[in-house]
């Protein structure tokens, strides 16, 4: 009817469609993954200063085990060998192995705190998965 008054309420409604649910699903995956990356690679930053503390730990620790068995060895088997002969050798295995010890067990410490980990991450990305469940 030409004359008649078009009500707002009867304006048909279109729904996206298959092709547009899909295309916006995609989008918000592809938002999602991009954020989930640029986290993992803030996180990543943090882990590398960590993994080069590490290292350098590590790189300390065995050069100071080489100079301890090199010089201080040598001169106490040398100053003790008259009095303890053999003995004084299991002694001092006995205490570089002890050094080894705590210097390992600092490494571990290290990476039972986490350092490593990616906390943040992990998390997001377990609360993604209970959100798609």
């Amino acid at each position: 009817m030409p004359g008649a008054a078009v009500d707002k309420n009867d304006a048909v409604v279109q729904n996206p469609g298959l092709m547009g649910g899909i295309s916006g699903l995609l989008k918000s995956v592809f938002g999602l993954v991009v954020s989930r990356l640029e986290l993992a690679a803030l996180e990543m930053s943090e882990v590398r200063n960590h993994v080069i503390e590490l290292l350098a730990i590590f790189a300390v620790a065995v050069m100071a085990t080489w100079f301890a068995i090199a010089y201080g060895t040598a001169m106490i088997v040398a100053l003790a060998w008259d009095e303890m002969g053999w003995k004084i050798l299991l002694i001092m295995f006995v205490i570089f192995l002890l050094i080894t010890g705590v210097l390992v067990a600092k490494g571990l410490s290290m990476l039972k705190q986490n350092k490593l980990a990616f906390p943040a991450t992990m998390k997001e990305l377990k609360s993604d998965r209970d959100a798609l469940l």
